[in-house]
């Protein structure tokens, strides 16, 4: 299956960011992000409802070097359908190494000296939506041009469903949008240039899934 109304990323500017009211826990369902295109402001709602459950969200910054990318950092500000598929910019957290893993370069000193690239998992963590807000946050205050990957909202300017899309429990109200390389998250340009991506998903979503994006 895959998400109702299409997946693909929106580019543009921030012109404002807020948080929802907060509920009866002192928490919050969404970041909400405003980004100026030229077709209009976008309404980009970053879901981070822990769902009544202990530390029910889940989430990791990715640093991202241009090569990883695959040409999404060139597409023009406003939004862009993208396929399903490895190649074509789409986010797969389980299935692309480069949201789950951090890379660095390694040096072996000496005569022979040596340069290597090191992998190192980045590990999910688990909290509520403050602490996943505070993590957020920071990057959008620091950003020259934001990115926003998920689903077009079905009547007006906006993105939904900015969260993993695959592993939901086949018991639960959206296990019908499960599929893979459709994968929400919000990436950042700093003003020095760097690129990260703040990755989201519920702890009730597995992190392995079959060919149908459905919980293993």
């Amino acid at each position: 299956m895959a998400l109702n109304h299409g997946y693909g990323v929106v580019a543009g500017v921030k012109e404002d960011y807020f948080r929802d009211p907060p509920n009866d826990y002192g928490q919050y369902f969404h970041g909400n992000l405003r980004l100026r295109t030229p077709a209009g402001v976008y309404h980009c709602a970053i879901d981070v409802d822990s769902k009544a459950v202990r530390n029910g969200v889940q989430w990791r910054v990715i640093e991202l070097r241009p090569s990883m990318l695959k040409g999404v950092d060139r597409l023009g500000d406003g939004w862009h359908p993208l396929e399903s598929t490895p190649d074509s910019g789409a986010l797969d957290f389980i299935r692309n190494r480069d949201l789950s893993w951090r890379h660095h370069l390694g040096c072996i000193p000496g005569l022979l000296a040596a340069v290597f690239r090191v992998h190192f998992p980045v590990r999910w963590k688990s909290g509520v939506s403050t602490q996943a807000l505070a993590d957020l946050e920071p990057l959008l205050e620091v950003s020259q041009r934001i990115w926003v990957f998920g689903e077009p909202f079905e009547d007006g300017l906006g993105v939904h469903n900015i969260h993993q899309n695959q592993g939901d429990p086949l018991d639960s109200q959206w296990s019908a949008e499960n599929g893979l390389w459709q994968d929400g998250a919000t990436m950042v340009q700093r003003q020095d240039g760097s690129f990260a991506m703040f990755c989201n998903k519920f702890v009730t979503q597995s992190v392995q899934t079959n060919e149908q994006g459905r919980p293993r």
